[in-house]
């Protein structure tokens, strides 16, 4: 995506202007199509370009490579001041975002949600954690809230967020307990009730802080 940014800074492209095509693009920036598609559709949930059917890809805002991705630093005595400074920050765009996806999630939507907590379902029973497969049902939460300012916060906090998905404190149990409530949730958002929404996500926070508490050094 970085890449993207850069070259469409320097062809100092505009607001409106149409990127060029697929091909010139791949040999411009020495990428497969796969990984065009991919910066493109980031670009997209970003809200920065658009593609329409039959024309191409637009333009929509200005941009650079730091513009794009600014990740965010945190200074905190140890693993777990710094997780639990981040789950305060997580706790308000979270339950947003679960509040939001049942009032704006499509059919689409529930289908690419439902996917990845199966998935994430599947990791936990046979590695009894689910990692990176619970982050990415969450991210599926994200993108059926239909707001593009969620992905953008996402992109500037990743390295931060990562580490509540990478085994902190070495303990692949790590939040285990809230295994539970990521498919009531679904189902909350499904239901499209918002209350439900809000409140199961409470309750996959408490548990993550409560691990936090109880299980560091």
């Amino acid at each position: 995506m970085d890449a993207l940014a850069r070259y469409i800074a320097q062809q100092n492209l505009q607001p409106g202007d149409r990127l060029p095509p697929e091909r010139e693009l791949t040999a411009a920036l020495k990428v497969g199509r796969s990984s065009l598609r991919e910066a493109v559709s980031q670009l997209s949930a970003l809200g920065i370009v658009e593609a329409r059917i039959g024309s191409g890809t637009y333009l929509l805002r200005q941009i650079s490579a730091e513009t794009v991705y600014m990740p965010l630093s945190l200074s905190a005595d140890g693993l777990a001041e710094a997780l639990l400074m981040t789950l305060e920050v997580r706790r308000g765009i979270e339950i947003e975002a679960s509040v939001a996806a049942a009032r704006r999630r499509t059919d689409e939507d529930i289908q690419r949600m439902e996917a990845a907590l199966d998935e994430m379902e599947r990791t936990h029973h046979r590695e009894g954690g689910s990692g990176k497969a619970d982050f990415a049902f969450h991210m599926t939460i994200y993108d059926a809230a239909h707001n593009p300012l969620f992905r953008q916060l996402l992109e500037q906090m990743h390295d931060i967020l990562e580490r509540f998905w990478d085994r902190p404190f070495d303990r692949p149990d790590f939040a285990a307990r809230s295994f539970p409530y990521h498919r009531t949730l679904f189902d909350a958002i499904c239901a499209g009730d918002t209350a439900a929404a809000a409140e199961e996500t409470r309750k996959i926070l408490d548990v993550v802080e409560e691990d936090i508490r109880n299980m560091r050094p």
